[in-house]
């Protein structure tokens, strides 16, 4: 098999499996920070209670995708010895900022997050929630930097010749103000936001259904509709201006997005679904007249650029951009659709009644899973044939001594692992979900918050006291 396929699927999988965990991590420290936030606010224990429950799956989450992650960086040298050394200067300065701003931050926090519930003050906690929160936060804004200046690099030279060339940073903010890296840098976060806030809809949905921890479970629902609302519906308004941006600085991958073969006098269409065929240069489906002029200019009769005007060896795959982009804006509106119909309900106060509706969001977290999946494969795919765009291609990047026997037998190896961690978290997930959040916690006899007869209430009505006859 080709060495250079045989590398890029082996990226393609290692990094599709990571970014099932970095997403999760920032949405659901989102949401801890404002159910702690909360509890300091409104001393109800129910907050204290979620944000603890959900720590715990953070935790999991976290360590996972570190583990996850530190494979990348072993792939550039071994897979991608010509990239590295190409991009050395620029991806240097942006992983040592990680490191620094990021990983340290939430690992040095980590341990407090996790274990210092009752060892350290309150808001010391919840300092300690924020930073980890804000460690997840800048992790992802030099990670997203140094991807998009493969997209549109800005603020370098080259130096050097032929196989010795490479690119120098000459103005570090125009390299992490990229013409990319701000509309990205929200689309990410936006869908991490979805993520989180989907997941724990998913987890208390199935809580209500059972008619286990329903009062925290509602509350907890509630906080996460806010957010996967707010966030979904932010997509439309970033996915539309990325779309624009892409426009402007790589034509040829919104071309392949659209399937848009050959630039015409008028408006372009905009296909709602459809299939390319790169063969024959045509797409064929429902389109609508105009749409993607309008959605780019502003104007419904000014062409867009098609693939026609690039060289046949400069144009990207376009079946799987084109569908990969289409699945992922589709998953984006029934997000919209979801969300939006399940606020609109639960401001009418009945949303917890559609049992039909919340069977749905306990599956429906696969939607922003796959949209993030999705959305990076149409990023990446839509770049090639060029790993960073208009200066190095992807054939050119790889390490010269490695062989196609060798990637094929790492990519097994990580096969099986990966195969092993991900049941691994499944099962340990599965065991903190099936224990549910500590509502007991802050129910105990002689808390002052309750009087003598609630306090009794609340344990006869959960057998407390009827185990204590025994």
């Amino acid at each position: 098999m080709d060495v250079l396929f045989l590398s890029r699927l082996q990226f393609a999988l290692t990094i599709m499996f990571h970014y099932l965990f970095p997403p999760l991590a920032i949405g659901l420290g989102a949401l801890m920070v404002f159910m702690e936030g909360m509890y300091l606010k409104t001393k109800d224990p129910q907050y204290e209670s979620m944000a603890k429950f959900w720590t715990r799956i953070f935790a999991v989450n976290f360590a996972v995708g570190v583990a996850t992650g530190i494979v990348m960086e072993f792939q550039f040298g071994t897979n991608w010895a010509n990239y590295s050394r190409f991009v050395g200067d620029v991806f240097g300065s942006a992983l040592a900022a990680e490191g620094i701003f990021a990983f340290f931050l939430e690992s040095g926090f980590l341990a407090v997050l996790v274990f210092g519930w009752d060892k350290v003050s309150p808001r010391m906690h919840f300092f300690s929630t924020v930073m980890v929160f804000l460690g997840s936060i800048f992790s992802s804004v030099w990670i997203t930097v140094a991807n998009s200046w493969q997209q549109t690099p800005a603020g370098f030279h080259i130096v050097g010749e032929g196989l010795a060339a490479r690119a120098e940073i000459t103005d570090f903010w125009a390299v992490v103000f990229n013409p990319s890296s701000m509309d990205r840098l929200v689309h990410v976060w936006l869908g991490a936001f979805s993520m989180g806030g989907f997941f724990v809809m998913s987890v208390t949905a199935y809580y209500i259904l059972k008619g286990r921890h329903l009062d925290i479970s509602k509350k907890a629902f509630s906080v996460a509709l806010l957010l996967a609302t707010l966030s979904s519906w932010g997509q439309l308004l970033s996915g539309h201006h990325q779309a624009r941006v892409v426009a402007e600085h790589q034509p040829a991958k919104l071309a392949a997005f659209e399937g848009h073969f050959k630039t015409g006098e008028g408006g372009t269409p905009l296909y709602v679904v459809g299939h390319p065929d790169a063969k024959t240069e045509t797409t064929k489906g429902i389109a609508v007249p105009g749409l993607l002029s309008f959605m780019v200019y502003g104007d419904f009769k000014k062409p867009v650029t098609g693939l026609d005007k690039f060289p046949k060896e400069d144009r990207p795959p376009v079946a799987v951009s084109f569908h990969s982009y289409h699945v992922m804006v589709g998953l984006g509106f029934f997000m919209m659709g979801l969300t939006g119909l399940a606020a609109w309900l639960r401001a009418r106060g009945r949303l917890f009644e559609q049992r039909g509706l919340l069977w749905t969001f306990v599956f429906a977290v696969l939607a922003p899973v796959a949209a993030n999946q999705l959305g990076w494969v149409a990023a990446e795919v839509g770049r090639q044939p060029w790993i960073v765009y208009g200066l190095l291609r992807t054939s050119e990047a790889l390490s010269p001594v490695v062989r196609a026997n060798q990637v094929l037998g790492s990519i097994l190896m990580f096969g099986v692992i990966y195969a092993l961690l991900f049941a691994v978290w499944v099962s340990v997930i599965d065991h903190k979900i099936k224990q549910g959040p500590e509502e007991m916690s802050f129910l105990a006899p002689g808390d002052p918050s309750h009087g003598f007869i609630q306090t009794v209430g609340d344990l006869k009505a959960g057998g407390s006291l009827t185990e204590g006859k025994e």
